[in-house]
């Protein structure tokens, strides 16, 4: 009886020992690279004079989502888009660090409903992040940032959390990151989160992300109603802390009335422009919010991504970017990557010099370029920022 309690303890550790070696050395691995792909491609040409211009502009990307995936940001890796070497290599400054805590299966842009599987619960247990983000939406924000204040912690690392304005005075070499949260579903219905996020160093917040919220309705959710009283007040408290608001997942009833609620300028991290492409109908707010944002002196992001824009080359970004200064004005309009993310694209965090390249070869001039490719964000972040 011993001799079989014995092997039957020996298979059974034997076998969650092959069940942790598959999930991670395999499943949850190949789950990223299979939804953070980058297409095949040749090397993106860049001549001389174009990547000496691009060595020397402040570059911002408005949002990535990196601190989702199981792998060490500080490490560069063969799958995904964002890590610290490939950011420096394509000579990143100011990196907004997204946490997603709420996602549905298939993010659908069409309509979800709250109650749909939440796939970051599923995320969370397979990657083995602490028992206490399985069911809580707020700890899943809280550990994303404590992932980042770990890379802070190490100053090999050299990077740098931004909580005030003194903080953009950024040293050589020094990249900048600012949390922000993709949908304020980490509230959880109670305003004393917002105080408890800006304590994790967190100073962007989206409003939605793929569902409606306590706080109104989203893009893709089922209502898509607009602000209710919980979400009137979390907004005001947010612009009272100096706390960026991002409506890039928000409805267009949400938008109208954080508008109509204050004067405060406010951004869209990720997305593109509905007029210029019949398929970002459902993904992108319309002309006229756009307008607004930009009259406010807000931004807006110009996503690399199917259903931001309608083609994800370099090129293609470059002429949703051009859409969107047409549009909004030239002062209005940043790079919103919206990097591992669970989209395809056609480059990496790397690549970017390839977007500057096809700027150059559009003619936009080398002021208009510093100001797209990063220098308005700084800007805003210099003007919006807590002091």
């Amino acid at each position: 009886m011993r001799k079989t309690l014995t092997w039957l303890g020996i298979i059974v550790a034997a076998g969650l020992m092959a069940a942790i070696i598959y999930i991670f050395g395999i499943l949850v691995p190949s789950t990223d690279a299979g939804m953070n792909s980058v297409a095949e491609h040749a090397p993106y040409e860049i001549s001389d004079e174009v990547q000496k211009l691009h060595d020397s502009l402040t570059i911002a990307d408005l949002h990535g989502d990196a601190l989702l995936w199981r792998r060490n940001p500080v490490h560069r890796h063969k799958r995904g888009h964002i890590d610290l070497p490939r950011l420096r290599d394509g000579g990143v400054d100011i990196q907004i660090f997204s946490t997603v805590t709420k996602s549905p299966r298939g993010l659908n842009f069409d309509g979800n409903s709250a109650g749909a599987p939440d796939d970051i619960k599923m995320l969370a247990m397979a990657q083995l992040w602490p028992i206490k983000t399985w069911n809580s939406i707020y700890e899943r924000a809280a550990f994303q940032a404590h992932r980042l204040q770990t890379i802070e912690a190490n100053s090999k690392n050299n990077l740098r959390i931004v909580r005030t304005k003194k903080d953009l005075n950024q040293a050589d070499g020094t990249l900048l990151a600012i949390l922000a949260t993709e949908g304020s579903h980490p509230l959880e219905g109670e305003l004393e989160n917002i105080d408890r996020l800006y304590d994790k160093g967190f100073r962007m917040m989206g409003l939605q992300h793929f569902f409606d919220n306590k706080l109104g309705g989203s893009l893709h959710g089922e209502v898509k109603g607009g602000l209710t009283p919980f979400g009137r007040e979390a907004v005001l408290k947010m612009h009272a802390m100096n706390i960026i608001v991002d409506v890039a997942h928000s409805s267009e009833n949400v938008v109208t009335d954080v508008l109509a609620l204050s004067p405060e300028p406010i951004i869209i991290s990720h997305g593109g422009i509905r007029s210029d492409c019949a398929n970002t109908q459902k993904r992108n707010l319309p002309d006229a919010h756009l307008v607004e944002i930009a009259r406010r002196g807000g931004l807006m992001g110009v996503g690399y991504f199917d259903g931001a824009i309608c083609d994800i080359t370099p090129a293609g970004i470059a002429d949703a970017i051009l859409g969107a200064v047409k549009l909004m004005g030239v002062d209005a309009v940043a790079l919103g990557s919206d990097f591992d993310g669970s989209v395809h694209t056609a480059l990496d965090t790397s690549e970017l010099a390839a977007i500057t390249q096809a700027l150059k070869d559009r003619g936009v001039s080398e002021t208009d370029i510093r100001k797209i490719m990063g220098g308005n964000v700084k800007r805003f972040l210099a003007e919006h920022l807590p002091d």
